[in-house]
């Protein structure tokens, strides 16, 4: 199941992207074997932009959705800013040359050396998410004798409808704070020489395909906007999070053009608008919509298990495993598998695969409609979001390569990890 957008195909019964045929990736690189698509996330960055061009807007491509340094070099260059949460994250948009005056640190835990290390690099903007965050940044900022770009997240109890581990809207989640708190937080910031004060900003969740959630979320963003700007507060932008939801199974993907639309339309009709001097730009901070479909992960079947009676499950144990790929024993996601040689003649089954680590959450996919032998190579489709970022090494599991395909070419830049990499910064001691 392909969407319009992607750029997998096949051609006499073989998976491409673009003009690979990814049994050459899994041929010459093994498997478990991460593979993206290059054109997919460039023409994802090219959609949103258009959908925004009537704005100032600034696209921060949020990192811990893929962080590989090649995608975020060419990120830069396509002109992504970038949405960190951590010191780690930064130092990598730093070391493929990316312009840390076009960063935003969101998350609600930053430390004293991730607060310090992104005073010094002179990022954009720091994301509050609570009092005590406010005043440790300005406490740092004196203490460096800087001052520490602000603005506060919101968080204006909106239900985008997601799943429970990816809302990040609700009173209920840790993310952000009241919009009451938040006004008094911009006041306290107005009389510190130690904090800029920036913007508003706010995020809801993830995958989410109703723009109505979005309008809502700015809806509030320009309330508070406004009543800031009655107080002498000016803001230079207004953040409005990520969260685009993309397929990866029934979903119904966001309309980026009808979202780019609903912002615009807000944006240019609120109160701001009418105040002279106050046009924010807007910020958003895509991650699963450029990158989820770009990327597969490629497995190889290494022993069927069929069932020996109707109280039984079929059995595909494949070579990838929850420590390569975690949606599915996380979040019970569904991610569609596509063989890579595809028969003309063949007979389903239903199958489980699961990977070879000895828990009974290892599955990548449950109850498939599959035409399977041993050796078999298959293709866990939209896993180039919160793949290989979240991957481990649990039982002592080398990570899989990154292979990154860009037309006829095959540029790996990630190579896999050796039992030797797992070990070295380990002691006997």
């Amino acid at each position: 199941m392909f969407t319009k957008s992607m750029t997998v195909s096949r051609k006499n019964g073989l998976l491409f992207i673009d003009d690979v045929a990814l049994e050459q990736v899994a041929a010459r690189f093994g498997t478990p074997v991460y593979i993206y698509s290059w054109s997919q996330i460039a023409d994802r960055f090219s959609a949103l932009k258009n959908a925004l061009s009537e704005l100032d807007s600034l696209i921060c491509y949020s990192v811990k959705a893929n962080s590989n340094l090649a995608i975020l070099h060419r990120l830069t260059k396509l002109g992504a800013g970038f949405d960190i949460v951590s010191g780690g994250e930064l130092e990598r948009v730093l070391q493929v040359g990316g312009n840390p005056a076009t960063v935003v640190f969101s998350g609600v835990g930053k430390s004293v050396e991730d607060i310090d290390f992104a005073i010094k690099a002179g990022i954009y903007c720091f994301n509050v998410e609570s009092k005590s965050e406010l005043l440790r940044i300005e406490d740092r900022a004196r203490l460096l004798q800087k001052v520490a770009p602000v603005s506060i997240r919101i968080n204006p109890n909106i239900d985008a409808g997601t799943h429970p581990y990816i809302s990040t809207g609700l009173n209920e989640n840790k993310f952000g704070v009241p919009e009451q708190m938040a006004f008094e937080l911009y006041k306290k910031a107005k009389t510190s020489s130690h904090l800029d004060i920036k913007g508003v900003d706010s995020h809801i969740g993830s995958q989410i395909s109703n723009i109505t959630a979005f309008g809502e979320a700015l809806d509030h963003e320009l309330k508070l906007a406004s009543r800031l700007a009655s107080e002498g507060i000016d803001i230079n932008h207004l953040d409005i999070g990520g969260g685009l939801g993309i397929r990866y199974d029934t979903e119904v993907p966001i309309n980026v053009t009808a979202y780019g639309k609903l912002i615009t339309q807000k944006l240019t009709s609120s109160r701001l608008s009418q105040i002279q001097g106050i046009n924010p730009k807007i910020i958003v901070e895509p991650g699963r919509y450029l990158v989820a479909e770009s990327g597969m992960l490629v497995t190889k079947v290494e022993y069927l298990k069929p069932a020996p009676g109707p109280e039984f499950k079929n059995f595909a144990i494949v070579d990838a495993a929850m420590n390569d790929l975690l949606r599915p024993a996380l979040y019970g996601a569904y991610h569609n598998i596509e063989p890579l040689i595809e028969e003309s003649e063949s007979t389903d089954e239903k199958w489980n695969l699961v990977g070879p680590i000895c828990e009974s959450a290892d599955f990548l996919a449950l109850n498939r409609s599959l035409s399977l032998s041993e050796g078999d190579l298959l293709a866990i489709m939209t896993t180039g979001a919160y793949g290989f970022t979240l991957s481990s090494n649990y039982n002592s599991r080398p990570r899989p390569p990154e292979i990154l395909i860009e037309g006829d070419q095959m540029l790996e830049i990630r190579s896999r990890e050796s039992i030797d990499d797992l070990l070295r910064r380990e002691k006997i001691v």
